[in-house]
């Protein structure tokens, strides 16, 4: 019985073993991926506050007075939410975390009253909400591994027109915020109509320059928010990507220290079963002394020719014609 426990410890140690080396590797790699998430976000930036600057510079001239996208809406009614997640699991919490904040957004915005919309941003997302019969009007998946500025363009002129001709009177956007490879947060951001107060809290500080616009303020401002609409897309999946992989890279070495403590632990009920094993043979083993000892001294040890005798008599009984 031992030793049959003892094979079936043998092989969950080697499972085991074989899942650590996966999540050994799965976290490696997170971490590699981490760095090069991290230096995409920092790149993205300068493009980001150029244009955050020349939006600004093109309001201190008197521009964007009319600009749909710019224009609140005096009643709100329509909301569409935008939720980033991921491509894949094994990544912790990042998935249900983003996923979780917009199902909260969505019912708050319906005890209101409002009529929510959703654009899924990742299979996991799109798989939980419309498992949930959820009112999906786009998904976009597969790149958010390693987002590109098409993939928020696509996004942008999948939502951006729906706006402007009053299908969406809001659009937020939810995603997870890289702070730093140990903490990153879920956050909800008003997408559109584009908060202008948040244009002059990120451009830079000083003065504005003077600058004379070739065509009008206006034409140029009209091109440009477009563009800053796609910037802060695509702001939010390079920060969504790296919180994915820094969410994996914990996970996983969560699963391999779990791992090297189950093997620990299957280890010593492998040594205690084989430790039994053979302290039940060892008393078999002494058991079988102290009888054959028993046996010699009540003059009961039988010699050969006793022993062929006794074979002899037994054969003698038995009956082949049965």
């Amino acid at each position: 019985m031992a030793g049959g426990k003892e094979r079936v410890l043998r092989r969950r140690i080697k499972s085991v073993q074989t899942t650590k080396k996966i999540t050994k590797a799965m976290e490696l790699i997170a971490a590699s991926r981490i760095v090069k998430s991290q230096q995409r976000v920092l790149a993205a930036r300068p493009y980001a506050d150029q244009i955050t600057e020349v939006i600004r510079n093109l309001a201190a001239a008197g521009a964007g007075g009319g600009a749909p996208l710019l224009a609140p809406r005096e009643q709100v009614q329509t909301i569409a939410t935008i939720v980033v997640g991921g491509d894949r699991g094994l990544s912790g919490a990042y998935n249900s975390n983003a996923i979780r904040m917009g199902e909260r957004n969505i019912a708050a915005q319906r005890r209101e009253g409002k009529d929510t919309v959703l654009i899924a941003v990742g299979k996991k997302v799109e798989s939980y909400f419309r498992f949930r019969k959820y009112d999906i009007a786009d998904a976009f998946t597969g790149f958010l591994d390693e987002p590109h500025y098409e993939d928020a363009r696509r996004i942008a002129e999948a939502v951006v027109p729906k706006f402007e001709d009053g299908t969406y009177d809001r659009v937020d956007i939810v995603y997870t915020q890289f702070l730093s490879a140990g903490t990153q947060q879920v956050v909800t951001r008003q997408f559109l109509p584009l908060d202008t107060s948040a244009i002059t809290e990120t451009a830079s500080d000083g003065p504005s320059a003077d600058y004379e616009f070739e065509p009008g303020p206006e034409q140029i401002l009209d091109r440009l928010l477009p563009r800053y609409a796609e910037a802060r897309l695509f702001s939010a999946l390079l920060e969504g990507a790296a919180s994915f992989f820094a969410a994996q890279q914990r996970a996983m070495k969560s699963a391999t220290d779990n791992a090297e403590e189950l093997i620990t632990k299957l280890s010593r009920e492998m040594n205690r079963a084989r430790q039994d094993s053979i302290t039940t043979e060892i008393m078999e083993i002494v058991g079988g002394a102290e009888a054959l000892r028993q046996s010699k001294s009540e003059g009961m040890d039988l010699i050969p020719d006793d022993a062929l005798s006794i074979r002899d008599l037994l054969v003698d009984t038995v009956d082949y014609n049965r």
